[in-house]
This record gives C-alpha cells, structure tokens and sequence, in this order.
C-alpha cells in the first residue's frame, strides 16, 4: 500500500453550482426521487418479509449502459435461486456514492460502489455527513481503469494541461467524479481551474467527437464501450497518468494503483499508457445477514465463469482481492480471505 505523503485533497464535496449540467437533470431528479421511494417500499417489504415467508433484498447497481446494472442482475438472480430465504432484485441507480448512501440508509442491503466511494464514506463521510462506521466490504469485483482522454490537435499531452480547458468529469456525485477530482488535485488543480462538464461516459465520448469537449476522465473496466466509440472514429487521443502528478496520487490515496491501458486496447493507441487503477467492490452494512454474505462469496467464488457470460469483466473477479479492503471486511467475509 503507498504511503501517504503531506499532499493532502479535501473531502469529495459536489460542486454547489456546476458550470454546465446533461439536458434534463431535473427530470434525473425526478426519477431519482421516485427511486428512492420505491426503495423505501422495498425496505419496508423486507422488514415483512415476502411470499412465503421470503424477504425481500435490493442490490443498489448503477446507470444501464455500465458494467454494474448487468453484473448485478445476474447476482440478484444466482442470489434468489441460491436463498430460499430471500428473494433479490438489482436496481438502476446513479452509481457509487448513492449506492453507499443507501446502504448507510438501510434502503438497499448490498451496493456497487469504487474503492474511493467506500473509503472516503467510512473515513470522512460523503457531502459533508458523518463518517460511515457501520460501512463494511462485502466482495471484491474487477477494477477500473482512470481513462484520460483529449481531443485530438488541442495541445493537450498532460492532465496539467487541462487549465482553462472543457473537462468531463462524470456525472455529478458518481464515482468518476470523485476520482476526477483528485486526478485534477494530483497535478495541482481545481475546479476553478476548468471548466467543468458533468457528463456520461457516452455524451463524453459524443462530445470529444463532436468538438464540444477537450478532454475526460472516464474510471470503468477496458476495454471501455464509450472509450471505443470515441477512439473509433478517430480525432480523440489516450493521455496518460505518470510521472509526478500520478506519483502524488498513489502517496495519498490508499486505494489507487499502478495501472496501464494495454497497447492495442484502443484504436490508434498502438503503445501501452501508463494510468491508474483502482477496485470495485460490493458493500453492506455490518450487521448485514451474514446468510446473503455467504451465499454472494460462494457465488462469486464458484460461478466466475457463468458471470463471464453477462459480461467479461466478472472474468477478473478474484476473492484474494478481499486481503486489500480499504475499509473494514463484513465479519462473514472474512473466512473467505484465501489462506487467512
């Protein structure tokens, strides 16, 4: 694990008055209004139970054109045959930091969520809330890639120089975005430096393309969808994260590593890029029914292969990954830390 260094980063905090927002963010709130009601519904069908006695679980996933939403279908899926208990269902949300909050709510039971979501809720509280004592690691996933993209001709070789320039960094309060903001913070900017577009993978990629935007930041698994769309039809390039900047990165983040994008994972990126990564994981709460965590483990250890067949990245799911947890183990996970 790096050590940390005197490089410091405020605590993940939305940015109150976004330059520019996606058409139709009200009509987002909206829907994530009426998601949140349908949860509470669900919460209190679990405290009931279900049809036969079966109690109802949720699984907090992400947007449907991410790896979460399909990988979580499937475990709700594999979860509901496994349990005679319990009866699971995988909900579209808006990634990480909602999943962690509705977990920490007792409105979901598990969630998605990257290694900077669960870290920073458990050690400093998200948007200013209490730290998150009770957030534990459930299962390790695959890991994310931090994409750096620039259009092609803008003079862009360097995070450093995305100063005065148009930069997506996710959408708002997703993981992506916290991780942007330390990328910017890394080599020693802010969001007063840039000006900030809070977009979807895929209207990043439309945008770069369309000379709307001069660069991204994109955290997902590669071969990334939105990455191939906007590398495909050319005049949008892979910038990397090295040198000085990415070393400050590792020193003071805990949960980021070494990472590369391999040559020839994207068109017209020939040579390897030197970048960052960083894991995904399944949270819960502690006193989380120890009966799911072992059916999920069991699930993830012995069904990899089926999984791969939703989507590849359930391919690079490896339980040792629960030995570097960035925040406490469910007490249950903790006796399928391979030789622990």
């Amino acid at each position: 694990m790096p050590r940390h260094s005197s490089l410091t980063f405020a605590p993940f905090r939305r940015d109150p008055a976004p330059r520019a927002r996606v058409n139709g963010r009200r009509r987002h709130r909206a829907i994530g209004a009426a998601v949140l009601a349908s949860a509470a519904v669900l919460g209190m069908g679990a405290c009931a139970g279900g049809e036969a006695g079966q109690a109802f679980h949720s699984i907090g996933t992400g947007g449907t054109g991410g790896v979460y939403y399909p990988l979580g279908g499937s475990l709700a899926a594999r979860l509901s045959a496994a349990d005679s208990a319990g009866r699971y269902t995988a909900e579209v949300t808006g990634g990480s930091v909602e999943n962690v909050n509705r977990v920490m709510a007792g409105q979901i039971d598990l969630g998605f969520a990257l290694g900077i979501s669960a870290y920073e809720a458990y050690h400093n509280g998200i948007d200013g809330g209490a730290p998150a004592s009770d957030l534990r690691v459930i299962a390790p996933l695959y890991p994310n890639v931090v994409h750096v993209l620039a259009a092609s001709g803008s003079g862009i070789g360097s995070v450093a120089d995305f100063a005065g320039r148009r930069v997506s960094v996710g959408s708002a309060g997703s993981g992506t975005e916290q991780t942007a903001q330390q990328v910017l913070a890394a080599y020693g900017l802010s969001y007063d430096d840039v000006s900030v577009q809070y977009l979807s993978f895929s209207e990043s990629a439309a945008a770069l393309r369309d000379g709307a935007l001069d660069a991204a930041i994109l955290s997902v698994g590669f071969p990334a969808a939105a990455v191939l769309e906007a590398t495909t039809a050319g005049g949008v390039e892979l910038v990397a994260i090295d040198g000085a900047g990415r070393d400050a990165l590792l020193e003071a983040h805990p949960y980021y590593d070494v990472g590369t994008i391999p040559g020839g994972a994207y068109p017209g990126a020939d040579t390897e890029v030197a970048t960052v990564s960083m894991n995904n994981w399944l949270v819960g709460r502690a006193d989380l029914d120890t009966r799911i965590v072992d059916h999920l483990l069991t699930i993830l250890r012995d069904d990899r292969e089926e999984l791969g067949r939703v989507h590849e990245m359930a391919g690079q799911i490896d339980l040792a990954g629960l030995a570097r947890a960035p925040i406490p183990l469910h007490p249950a996970a903790e006796a399928f830390v391979p030789g622990g």
